[in-house]
């Protein structure tokens, strides 16, 4: 790689919050341009090249075409970076994984649905390797100049592997448990700085499941809280749709 790396941003099936995100780092980017050459990025300018060192794709991968694409950004990039919850777990889009195409084609297209491509959405993971992955919907944009700062030092950035509960804690929230609602933050993996449950709401997953995660324990503390887990299912879809079809 040259000393001055050439980055480039690619959009899927997503909102594209994620690269609105790096660009709300407002003039603290002119500080990462001073070490990479950002050559595409639609959020941004309107240039664009295929010659570029590291890819940050987001948005899950949602049509039989969208296959072709992201294997020719792999193709030319020497590292490709999941960029959100999309990208690296396939997101709120995989809702429609429950449904079959009839279905969720009728919902979206309507009369027009025949003319629109589409299969079951999945993380980009799925369909060619990735060299890392930067998790959240929307990602947290200073988790993002970390991965720049290890991407730089030649170094591969590791993402917690313990649960939300661990952040919870040292921030000092109530666990929403005893408050009688239902959190996914003793399954989804840490990174957030449980900002959602300090914000007073819960956690929603949106990080992906964590290593390992023990879905009997989970069980088992929401039964003792009262929650059915068909509930906590719907829950666990929202975001982790892919994770638990692939389960079955």
């Amino acid at each position: 790689m040259s000393a001055k790396p050439k980055v480039a941003f690619f959009d899927f099936a997503g909102c594209e919050g994620d690269q609105l995100q790096i660009a709300n780092l407002e003039e603290r980017i002119l500080d990462i341009v001073s070490h990479i050459e950002i050559v595409s990025f639609r959020e941004v300018k309107t240039e664009h090249v295929d010659d570029y060192d590291i890819a940050f794709v987001e948005g899950s991968i949602t049509r039989p075409e969208d296959e072709q694409r992201i294997k020719e950004i792999r193709k030319n990039a020497k590292i490709l970076i999941a960029l959100g919850a999309c990208a690296t777990i396939g997101g709120i889009n995989c809702l429609k994984n429950f449904l079959t195409k009839q279905e969720y084609t009728s919902i979206v297209y309507g009369p027009y649905a025949r003319y629109y491509s589409t299969y079951a959405a999945r993380p980009v993971s799925a369909v060619v390797p990735v060299d890392g992955e930067i998790h959240g919907c929307p990602i947290d944009k200073e988790e993002f100049v970390l991965v720049v700062k290890s991407l730089l030092l030649g170094k591969s950035y590791v993402p917690p592997d313990y649960p939300v509960c661990v952040e919870c804690k040292k921030a000092g929230n109530i666990c929403r448990f005893e408050q009688g609602r239902l959190c996914l933050g003793i399954v989804t993996r840490a990174g957030c700085n449980a900002a959602c449950i300090t914000a007073g709401s819960v956690c929603w997953g949106c990080r992906g499941p964590v290593p390992g995660a023990n879905l009997d324990a989970a069980r088992q503390v929401m039964d003792e809280h009262g929650f059915n887990w068909l509930e906590a299912e719907d829950k666990l879809r929202l975001y982790m749709g892919h994770f638990f079809k692939a389960r079955g």
